[in-house]
């Protein structure tokens, strides 16, 4: 052990104590020229305190630092250093952490033992396996974060990157354009679907991987790419120099009439620009004519708290009760009340979940029940009654901590049970609920009393595991999906449609690109089509054959009896002519085809109109009585 690798990194540690006793976890530590050792030791001093200061219940520190140990120590390469009475054994004789303090001396001590007693290990590595040590000891959502999945979260939540403004697959080695985002930077310069980019700055760009596409393509803004492009049925390769922009991650997938009076808006997460997105979807619509709405949050995990609150509030008038949280810290306690006459009070709503349906999604439908506002239906949601802030370390990696918990309007806490550290049993029980109808009754009848409460009519609700729906819908098991999984797992719909467009894009583009409404409704695959994608999946795998009755995969193969494509083709095709429509203008074309040919759920939503008046009057009388 050299005698500068051991005291420079301690003096330098207990200047960096310091400063964090001083200022506190908010406070970024910057150093211009950081080495290895002090930032990982910063690193670890920063997330250890993030959750000593923040989390919102009693963090065990002692076990804490035990754990990030043993993660420290199992990820060792070097299987002949000695553990047994080191700085890492993972016994702890005599070993008690008490305060912050004890956890910076032992890991830096623990840091410096393994440092400086192995060759070549990574030692950056090891610091993030004691992080994730540190954060497996708490609640199954707060959790770290890496340095390039930061910045990949932070423009998700953000709804914008800086780049040229395409969506893409690779395609048999060759960068595809699946279509250009509207506004951006590549559709101003007329590079369209099917396009494929060959050549990035005159660099060879065959053989990318997905990863090194988007590092190429992505950029400051202002900054300028060439792109060299071969574009089907064009004999001459095009040349486009782009100039990268702001380009726009939309977290409204899909906002259509359903009828001449119903809207339908389906939000996948609750980001920066989620309510303006809302609004602006829902001015369109109005223009159309909509006087009601089917709002669709199914598999929306959730996102910002304030722009969860910001869309509910359209729904109420001002005043309304939306949302608290109640944290060990009462800076993080707060009461949310609409501030504003909402421009959906009054108009009768449709909220759409499942059990992908978490957090913001769970906030805005549990404000809408409890106050007898919307009708609720679908499937139980995920349950996730807590809420998390995000703080940036040293080296641009994040954590996120849980710091308070939430509660609906009526006082539910609507978080289902979990055990600290047990992350992968709470993730999966979802997938234990296999029927909606008896997992709300299994689920309802064992609800204690203390979890019972009442919506503002008097309708009984429940906490400790979602929101359960006022009207439940379960999945249709009769149909067989085993055809359409596989194609979709070999990518089969998207190259055939590539195919297609390739050969046929103009006549396509002629006929049906000015009138989607047209598309929707006559668009039909020809039976040749049908034969060409039942071949195109026999060349992938799909074998046809008498020796099964039913489907079943084997490996990577779809085994299937002869008639069962024919069956089920319907459904290849609804598929197939969704990805079409994606393709041939953009995602937000993707949902109506997709939602005409399969959604059973939205189907049966639209014959519930009258139930939803019902609860308005049901609601207005008790209001009426309350008043009284």
């Amino acid at each position: 052990m050299t005698y500068k690798k051991f005291i420079a990194p301690h003096i330098a540690l207990v200047i960096i104590l310091s400063v964090l006793r001083l200022t506190g976890i908010d406070s970024i530590i910057k150093n211009p020229n950081p080495n290895d050792d002090e930032t990982n030791i910063i690193k670890y001093a920063q997330a250890t305190r993030s959750i000593v200061a923040n989390y919102f219940g009693e963090a065990d520190l002692n076990n804490m630092y035990k754990v990030s140990i043993k993660e420290f120590v199992n990820h060792i390469q070097d299987s002949t250093l000695k553990i047994t009475d080191t700085p890492v054994d993972t016994t702890f004789p005599g070993v008690k952490i008490e305060t912050i303090s004890d956890a910076f001396r032992s890991f830096e001590r623990a840091y410096f033992y393994v440092a400086n007693n192995t060759n070549g290990e990574n030692m950056t590595k090891l610091t993030e396996y004691a992080i994730r040590g540190l954060f497996s000891t708490l609640d199954p959502h707060s959790t770290y974060i890496e340095p390039d999945d930061s910045e990949r979260v932070e423009e998700e939540f953000a709804g914008k990157f800086q780049g040229i403004g395409v969506q893409f697959n690779v395609l048999q080695d060759t960068i595809t354009v699946i279509t250009a985002i509207s506004g951006g930077p590549s559709d101003r310069l007329g590079i369209r679907s099917g396009d494929r980019i060959i050549a990035i700055n005159d660099s060879n760009a065959i053989g990318f991987s997905d990863d090194q596409v988007r590092n190429t393509l992505r950029g400051e803004k202002g900054s300028e790419v060439d792109v060299t492009i071969l574009r089907p049925g064009v004999s001459e390769l095009l040349n486009f120099t782009i100039v990268r922009d702001d380009i726009p991650l939309y977290t409204v997938d899909s906002s259509y009439m359903l009828d001449d009076q119903t809207g339908y808006i389906k939000i996948n997460r609750f980001a920066a620009t989620t309510h303006q997105e809302f609004m602006q979807a829902s001015k369109e619509l109005r223009k159309q004519g909509m006087k009601r709405l089917v709002l669709d949050l199914r598999g929306n995990p959730g996102g910002y708290l304030g722009q969860a609150i910001a869309i509910a509030e359209e729904f109420f008038p001002k005043g309304t009760s939306l949302v608290s949280t109640k944290s060990k810290h009462s800076r993080f306690d707060g009461d949310y009340f609409s501030r504003k006459n909402g421009e959906y009070q009054g108009k009768p709503v449709i909220v759409l979940v499942d059990e992908g349906a978490a957090s913001a999604s769970e906030i805005v439908s549990g404000a809408l029940q409890d106050h007898d506002r919307g009708l609720i239906v679908g499937k139980r949601t995920f349950g996730k009654g807590l809420v998390q802030q995000q703080y940036e370390l040293v080296d641009k990696s994040n954590v996120r901590v849980t710091i308070s918990r939430y509660y609906t309007p009526s006082g539910r806490l609507i978080q289902k049970p979990f055990v600290e550290g047990g992350g992968e049993e709470y993730a999966y029980e979802i997938y234990r609920r296999e029927n909606a109808t008896s997992d709300a009754i299994e689920f309802t009848e064992a609800i204690p009393d203390s979890l019972k409460f009442k919506t503002d009519a008097g309708r009984t609700v429940y906490g400790g595991g979602g929101i359960v729906p006022d009207y439940i819908i379960p999945d249709d098991t009769t149909r067989s999906g085993y055809v359409i999984n596989f194609a979709i797992r070999k990518r089969a719909a998207f190259e055939y449609v590539r195919s297609y467009l390739d050969e046929n894009g103009d006549e396509f583009r002629a006929e049906w690109e000015s009138d989607f409404e047209k598309f929707r409704t006559d668009f039909e695959w020809t039976p040749e089509n049908m034969e060409e994608f039942k071949a195109s999946l026999i060349g992938k795998g799909m074998v046809i054959t008498s020796d099964v009755t039913s489907p079943e995969f084997r490996k990577d193969s779809l085994f299937i009896p002869p008639s069962h494509f024919e069956e089920v083709a319907w459904m290849s095709a609804g598929r197939m002519k969704a990805e079409l429509a994606r393709q041939a203008w953009n995602m937000k074309a993707f949902y109506p085809v997709i939602n005409d040919v399969f959604d059973e759920t939205l189907k049966e939503a639209m014959t519930l109109w009258d139930a939803v008046e019902r609860l308005a009057s049901l609601s207005q009388n008790s209001n009426l009585k309350s008043d009284g």
